[in-house]
């Protein structure tokens, strides 16, 4: 129920806080808010959220540092708000574990468009009901748990961004089939319009990085030059 989802926004703009948690309690979501990068930190060892909203350029801590450390504990949606709207920003905020960046000023309507839909998917994926639905994706070495929202490589748990799960989980459950950019931006973002390709680019590499043996070599994720990608591998039948 919305009454029980908990998001924590970060910004050192009290207007926006004010604005976005305005918006948002209407939606009857629980709103914690911090002024700083520190505060930020601190809310999040004392309480358990479903998102949080992280402006890139707060005093103490920025938002950069902010995103790296709460993603080495936890992999609920984190979105990145931004006055820059520089390609580097966006790349860097999303290779440290962001799932999504919107740039100041923003259409809060937009914004909470965008929340919505992150927490959707973040909250729903593999809950579907239906005799069809997998719950466990499995592949060789790898298994992709889609109700745990976790996935293990040889035994071993991998960290995902909620992003990185949900683009993962998508090719998995397509073996073989190929996607452009485009189409992988669309299923997995919840948006018709690609900004840019490096989005989609980032979420594969740093993918690779996590579940591939040898990311420059790619036996799972594999690029199909002119066109995308395909998730390659058989289902193991074990």
């Amino acid at each position: 129920m919305q009454h029980d989802i908990r998001i924590l926004i970060a910004d050192d703009d009290r207007e926006i806080r004010d604005l976005v948690k305005t918006y948002l309690e209407r939606e009857t979501y629980r709103i914690d808010a911090a002024a700083d990068g520190e505060e930020a930190l601190r809310l999040f060892e004392a309480h358990r959220y479903n998102l949080i909203l992280l402006d890139l350029m707060m005093p103490k801590i920025d938002g950069i540092e902010v995103c790296r450390r709460l993603r080495m504990k936890t992999n609920v949606p984190i979105l990145m708000l931004t006055a820059k709207d520089q390609e580097i920003d966006k790349v860097l905020g999303l290779s440290i574990g962001a799932d999504d960046y919107i740039t100041k000023p923003f259409s809060i309507h937009e914004l909470v468009a965008r929340i919505k839909a992150h927490l959707r998917r973040f909250l729903v994926l593999g809950s579907e009901s239906g005799p069809q639905q997998e719950t466990v994706l499995s592949f060789k070495n790898l298994t992709i748990h889609l109700q745990k929202y976790t996935v293990t490589k040889a035994g071993e748990e991998i960290t995902l961004t909620g992003k990185e799960f949900e683009l993962l989980k998508f090719m998995a459950s397509h073996p073989e089939q190929v996607f452009t950019k485009t189409q992988l931006f669309r299923q997995v973002w919840d948006s018709d319009y690609l900004e840019d390709d490096n989005t989609v680019m980032v979420h594969i590499r740093k993918l690779r990085m996590k579940i591939e043996e040898d990311p420059s070599d790619p036996k799972w994720i594999q690029t199909v030059w002119g066109i995308g990608y395909k998730f390659a591998g058989d289902k193991d039948e074990a």
